[in-house]
C-alpha cells in the first residue's frame, strides 16, 4: 500500500503550503529593502534553493531505494555530471570577461590549451546543454544499470559497485588533462541566457524553476508509484523471485526506474550549479552519495515526501553545525544516522504517522 501521508487532505494541505511558503522568499528579497520586517536576504533565498536541489536528489533515490529496494552510494555521480553539463554552457557564456580576456575558459588558457577539446562542440548552445543535463547522466545510469541488473547483481554488492563508479569518475575529473578544471572545476560564472548570474532577479527566477521542478518530480513521482508500475516495483523490492515466477523480468522495471532516477539527479544538479556558483569534482566524492542516502532515511524512505523533509532537515543542522561548531558535524551526523536506524526506522515521515494516529485515537 502507498505510503497515506502523501495522499491525505491534510498532507496535500501542507504541500501547498509549504510550497507557496517557498514561493514568497524571493519575491519578499526582491520587494522589500534591507532592515525591512519582512525583507528576506539574498543568502536565505540561496541557501533554500540549495536544499531544494538536494530535496529533489533526495526524492530520486527514494525512487529507487524506497520503492525498489535498490541502495545506490553512487548518486552523486549523476548529480555532479549533470551539474557540469549545465556548467559548460556556463563557461561558455563568460566569453572574453574571464581574468585572461580569452574566448577559452580560465583553466583552458592557465594550462595552455589553444582550443576546446571535440566534447565541448557545440556547448555554447543553452539547449544542447541541456539535453546533455538529461543523456549524459540517463546514457551513464542505462548502460551501468543494464550490466548489473542484467547479471543479477543487488544488494550490497550493487550498493559496492555503485560507490566504485563514484569514486573512479571523481579521480578522473580531478585530472588536468580530462577539460574540465580539474581540482578547481568551474566557477566565476557571468551570464546565463545573456541575464546576469547574480542578478537577484536572476536568482529568484532560478529559485522559482527549482521549486518547480521539485514540485512537478513529486508529482511524477507519486504517479508512478501509484500506477500498476508502481506495484510491480514494490514486487521487485519485496519479492523479486516470486515476480520472476509469475513471469515478469525485473530487469527492465529496475532498469527504468534506474535511469529516471539518475535523470531527476542530473536536473537537481543542473540547477544546483547557477544558484551556488561552483562545480568540482568534490560533489562526486563518495560521501556526498552516502549523504543522500541519510537524507532519505532521516526522512523515511518509501514515503516520497519523507527524503524532501530529510534533505531539508539534515542539511539546515549542517549549516548550524558548519557555523558553530563546525569540528562536530561529522559526529553529530553519524550519530544523527545510528539514532534514526535505532529508533526511528521510519523517519520523520514515519514519526508524524505515527503523531497522527495518536491524536486521531487510531490502533
Amino acid at each position: 500500500m502507498i505510503a497515506a501521508p502523501l495522499f491525505s487532505r491534510r498532507a496535500w494541505c501542507a504541500i501547498a503550503g509549504c510550497a507557496l511558503l517557498a514561493a514568497l522568499l524571493p519575491l519578499l528579497n526582491l520587494a522589500f529593502p534591507d532592515g525591512h520586517a519582512l525583507h528576506v536576504s539574498a543568502y536565505m533565498v540561496a541557501l533554500v534553493g540549495k536544499f531544494m536541489c538536494y530535496a529533489l536528489a533526495a526524492l530520486a533515490l527514494d525512487l529507487v531505494w524506497g520503492y525498489t529496494g535498490i541502495l545506490s552510494l553512487g548518486h552523486g555521480v549523476f548529480f555532479a555530471l549533470g551539474a557540469y553539463a549545465h556548467g559548460m554552457y556556463l563557461m561558455r557564456a563568460i566569453g572574453r570577461d574571464g581574468v585572461y580576456q580569452s574566448h577559452l575558459p580560465d583553466f583552458m588558457v592557465f594550462l595552455d590549451w589553444k582550443a576546446y577539446p571535440w566534447y565541448w562542440a557545440m556547448t555554447d548552445s543553452f539547449w544542447y546543454c541541456m539535453a546533455l543535463v538529461v543523456l549524459v547522466p540517463g546514457a551513464l545510469a542505462f548502460a551501468f544499470g543494464f550490466f548489473a541488473f542484467r547479471s543479477r547483481i543487488k544488494g550490497v554488492y550493487f550498493s559496492i559497485i555503485t560507490q566504485a563508479m563514484t569514486y573512479a569518475f571523481m579521480l578522473l575529473f580531478f585530472r588536468n588533462d580530462t577539460g574540465f578544471g580539474g581540482n578547481n572545476g568551474f566557477t566565476d560564472f557571468k551570464r546565463i541566457l545573456g541575464f546576469s548570474v547574480t542578478a537577484p532577479a536572476t536568482k529568484a527566477a532560478l529559485y522559482l524553476l527549482t521549486l518547480a521542478f521539485l514540485l512537478g518530480a513529486l508529482l511524477l513521482c507519486r504517479a508512478i508509484v501509484q500506477s500498476k508500475l508502481g506495484r510491480v516495483l514494490l514486487a521487485v523490492r519485496d519479492a523479486e523471485s516470486r515476480l520472476m515466477f509469475i513471469g515478469y523480468n525485473p530487469l527492465w522495471f529496475k532498469l527504468f526506474v534506474w535511469t529516471l532516477s539518475a535523470v531527476l539527479c542530473g536536473i537537481a544538479g543542473a540547477l544546483y550549479v547557477p544558484q551556488v556558483g561552483i562545480i568540482n569534482p568534490s560533489e562526486m566524492s563518495p560521501a556526498n552519495s552516502i549523504e543522500m542516502v541519510i537524507w532519505a532515511a532521516v526522512g523515511g524512505r518509501g514515503t516520497l515526501l519523507g527524503p524532501i523533509v530529510g534533505a531539508f532537515a539534515v542539511n539546515g543542522l549542517k549549516s548550524w553545525f558548519t557555523a558553530a561548531l563546525p569540528d562536530w558535524w561529522l559526529f553529530a551526523l553519524g550519530l544523527l544516522f545510528i539514532l534514526v536506524t535505532l529508533f526511528m526506522q521510519k523517519g520523520i515521515a514515519g514519526l508524524l504517522q505515527a503523531l497522527g494516529r495518536g491524536r486521531r485515537g487510531a490502533p
